[in-house]
């Protein structure tokens, strides 16, 4: 199995973060350079037991990409706030599903009741 496939059974949560520089992040990008960013990168996720799979730095609609995989939301959500907190990035997080969870959760029985069709 290679790292873009996984079992529901094995499934590690895998999350993209897409974040945009405040002027402050652009500053310490500049001075700093790409690659200490993706180390501090590393850095962090690691703290929280995860890895990076994935970084990518981009121009356009959004500045940075990160796919990772961590333990838990929990973690996921401490790398967030942490990060956001410092000022230098504005960063959303995103979970990611496999295939195999998106069929798991097609074939789960859920109550719904759209508005106006009570």
């Amino acid at each position: 199995m290679d790292d873009h496939t996984r079992t529901e059974d094995s499934a590690v949560p895998k999350y993209m973060f897409i974040g945009n520089y405040t002027a402050q992040g652009a500053h310490g990008v500049l001075s700093d350079g790409g690659t200490r960013r993706r180390q501090a990168a590393e850095e962090v996720v690691g703290s929280v037991g995860g890895r990076i799979e994935s970084m990518y730095f981009a121009f356009g609609g959004e500045d940075v990409y990160i796919i990772a995989d961590l333990p838990d939301n929990k973690s996921a959500a401490a790398a967030s706030v942490v990060v956001n907190s410092a000022g230098g990035i504005a960063l959303r997080t995103v979970v990611l599903l496999s295939a195999e969870e998106l069929d798991g959760a097609s074939k789960m029985s859920v109550n719904y009741s759209p508005p106006g069709k009570s």
